[in-house]
């Protein structure tokens, strides 16, 4: 993000850091506040995150490397996760884990692999935007694609 950027984001991440300030064990609301209203995790919002809490640089980004559903750059339009666990494996995953992926490139929908969304008597299971979905075939996860991200070609 550019440096306008960033200066834009500044007011937004000292309101959130505001309105955690009472709570104990504030930073992971925090972080996932700014997820939420900004997209991401941008150096500028570790920095008054650090700042406001009293916290090294290093500490919060420890936090926002190590948590998976952080991000650091702003993300595609859509997320989809495909389970890659043993029991969605075991019920055709690898399946529709190739159809993801083959099809990611021509969407605006970043593909994220996880090990676990807790459907697993469902699956094979996707989550789409926070969305949990089970039984996916490669046909039906090429359908959600382009329905998420725009027509396939």
């Amino acid at each position: 993000m550019s440096k306008q950027g960033d200066d834009t984001e500044q007011p937004a991440i000292r309101t959130i850091c505001a309105a955690h300030a009472a709570d104990e064990g504030p930073l992971l609301p925090i972080l996932h506040d700014i997820q939420a209203r900004i997209g991401h995790i941008s150096d500028t919002a570790i920095g008054i995150v650090a700042e406001e809490l009293n916290l090294s640089r290093a500490e919060v980004f420890g936090v926002v490397t190590f948590y998976h559903d952080f991000h650091r750059k702003p993300q595609a339009g859509h997320t989809l996760k495909v389970c890659r666990s043993e029991a969605c494996q075991a019920v055709g995953g690898r399946d529709v884990w190739s159809a993801a992926s083959g099809a990611a490139h021509r969407t605006d929908v970043e593909i994220e692999a996880v090990y676990c969304l807790g459907n697993c008597a469902c699956g094979p299971s996707v989550q789409l935007d926070g969305r949990t979905l089970g039984r996916m075939d490669p046909a039906r996860v090429s359908t959600l694609l382009a329905s998420a991200g725009g027509a396939l070609s």
